[in-house]
């Protein structure tokens, strides 16, 4: 009667959705993030519930092993992360107290510079005085408050309840709902989204678990590393190194930047040492460590997930960043498995 295109309503009606839904996404973007992380750790636990529930009578329900496991796991947990934390906010604070005194003057002349690097000494000083203008007003009191933010966490103390009752749920009735997700499919679609389903099941479980055991072998060869050649701050700089292998590329690369910044402006004379086994260190695990527990869990090309990376950080910072990889890899799964001749 106006004079308009059925087929432009259509598509008018199709963009406002997908922006709708973008819009919905963003807004709710830390609840997703909480659900997601949720999930992340009930894939982490997968395993040990199903071997567990495997030696015990089937006369015990699946939600009374979950329960015994996540009291057992709180408890192992809480004794190795208290002692760790408190030494990682002893060390923060001690930092926190002797920077300022150590960046004055000239923070480069504790370091060894090559002799071609030697005539550039003065502009790189003069360069750090200027970065370090604003310094103490971002930095100090984010160090201060690293040890109590690690011991209580009331920033996030939501979040650190909900995550594992989320988790517990899923683990308890996650075949329920991935069975009612394959339900809600079309019947000549239901076994494509079973397919897409299982895909998307391994690529968490094996990105996550990798993921976490290269954290703690970061922190436990780094602890030990520094501890042996006595690098001050050793269990902070591992702490932080463990912390930032979360995050793909940018992640390893500031945590050895700054174990040598933190060691040279503190006066470690051995600088040498800790570049060489940052280096020997991470050639093992990129090319030994990681590849063997990521399989073919994620196939992507370095410079897709770089660019994933970068591109996370901008959409949704540190969050985005961490979610980059299996995000991208989700959607190749499901672009190879949508391509592929469809189902009868």
């Amino acid at each position: 009667m106006l004079g308009i295109d059925g087929r432009v309503l259509r598509a008018v009606w199709t963009v406002f959705l997908f922006a709708l839904v973008i819009a919905l996404i963003y807004l709710t973007r830390q609840t997703i993030v909480i659900f997601a992380l949720a999930i992340f750790l009930a894939h982490l636990l997968a395993p040990l519930i199903d071997r567990i529930e495997q030696l015990v009578p089937r006369r015990i329900s699946r939600t009374v092993v979950l329960a015994v496991v996540y009291l057992a796991l709180l408890g192992a947990a809480l004794a190795v992360l208290i002692p760790v934390g408190a030494k990682i906010g002893e060390e923060a604070s001690m930092l926190a107290g002797r920077l300022p005194e150590a960046l004055k003057g000239d923070p480069l002349s504790r370091l060894p510079l090559p002799a071609w690097l030697e005539q550039w000494r003065p502009r790189m000083t003069e360069f750090i005085h200027e970065e370090i203008a604003g310094f103490g007003d971002k930095i100090l009191p984010l160090l201060k408050d690293l040890g109590p933010g690690i011991l209580t966490g009331l920033g996030n103390l939501v979040a650190v309840v909900l995550i594992p009752i989320l988790s517990f749920f899923f683990l308890k009735d996650g075949a329920a709902l991935r069975q009612a997700l394959v339900n809600s499919a079309s019947a000549n679609r239901r076994e494509l989204a079973e397919e897409i389903l299982s895909d998307l099941h391994v690529l968490v479980a094996q990105y996550i678990r990798a993921l976490t055991l290269l954290a703690i072998a970061t922190f436990v060869a780094y602890s030990v590393f520094w501890e042996i050649i006595g690098v001050p701050y050793a269990i902070l700089l591992a702490g932080i190194a463990a912390v930032l292998e979360l995050i793909p590329f940018v992640g390893p690369l500031t945590a050895g930047v700054l174990t040598v910044l933190v060691a040279g402006v503190s006066g470690y004379p051995h600088l040498l040492w800790v570049v060489v086994i940052l280096i020997v260190y991470r050639l093992f695990q990129d090319y030994v460590l990681s590849p063997f527990l990521m399989s073919s869990g994620v196939e992507l090309h370095p410079l897709l997930v770089l660019f994933g990376v970068l591109a996370g950080e901008q959409v949704a910072g540190i969050p985005g960043m961490f979610f980059s990889v299996p995000v991208i890899a989700g959607l190749r799964i499901v672009v190879i498995r949508m391509r592929r001749p469809k189902h009868a």
